[in-house]
């Protein structure tokens, strides 16, 4: 039998390389201004003046999360106003002092969307005027119904981005498309193995956050290994990748 010299890539090896290309990348293409705790966390101007906005505003956002995490994780949260209110309220985890006692969920930290830590925030959901007052209301019941009001755990969850997916889940229509750098979107509450898709068009597949699968029309389609994310978006053409996130249609 003639066989030829060349020899194959073993799988593991290729796996490797295929986890390490998206990462590389993130390292190189992030940037932060200094020191992380002197970055600016001034207001992004996203969120309309509630001084002259009656309607009322739903948004979501997504951020670079502070430090080496920000190579590959983004840090996501909750702001809204109903209608005639003067101020935002503002919704996130943060896992600082949560082992001292301090509740992972925090509100009015900082500004709706303000810069978190340098990284300007991307816009996730825009939602204002008629309806948006009850879809308000409905968040906020999952506010205070989220699951672990009182643990943090920054891989594989819960985090921040468990938290706002569980928020998705609850009001699917919000249509919430967490990027795939959202590490923790698909750590499921009481470990259960399947749930609805946070845009809640679709369902997932998860093993403790540590390996799974989602299909949904907001999704597309996704592979989740070690809380990294590997993917294809179908409704807005692209290619989702760890570090990296969206490659083709922003």
């Amino acid at each position: 039998m003639i066989t030829s010299g060349r020899r194959t890539a073993p799988p593991f090896f290729l796996l490797l390389l295929l986890l390490a290309l998206p990462l590389l990348a993130g390292c190189a293409g992030l940037q932060r201004d200094g020191e992380w705790w002197q970055a600016r966390r001034d207001p992004s101007g996203q969120a309309p003046d509630p001084a002259v906005t009656h309607e009322a505003v739903l948004q979501m956002y997504a951020a670079r999360a502070v430090g080496w995490r920000g190579v590959l994780a983004v840090h996501t949260w909750v702001a809204l106003k109903p209608t005639g209110a003067q101020s935002y309220t503002r919704y996130e985890v943060i896992g600082w002092g949560v082992d001292r006692g301090v509740p992972a969920v925090r509100v009015n930290r900082t500004g709706p969307d303000n810069y978190w830590f340098g990284s300007r925030p991307d816009l996730l959901v825009d939602l204002r005027g008629d309806g948006v007052d009850a879809l308000i209301v409905r968040v906020e019941a999952a506010v205070k119904g989220y699951p672990f009001q009182s643990a943090y755990r920054t891989w594989p969850g819960p985090n921040s981005n468990t938290f706002t997916a569980y928020i998705g889940r609850a009001v699917p229509e919000l249509r919430l498309d967490l990027p795939p750098t959202a590490i923790g979107k698909d750590y499921l509450p009481g470990g259960a193995l399947a749930a609805m898709s946070p845009g809640g068009r679709g369902v997932q597949l998860s093993l403790f956050g540590l390996a799974g699968l989602l299909a949904g029309v907001d999704e597309g389609i996704e592979i989740n290994l070690l809380g990294l994310t590997f993917g294809v978006d179908v409704k807005d053409p692209a290619l989702k990748l760890p570090a990296v996130g969206r490659v083709g249609h922003p």
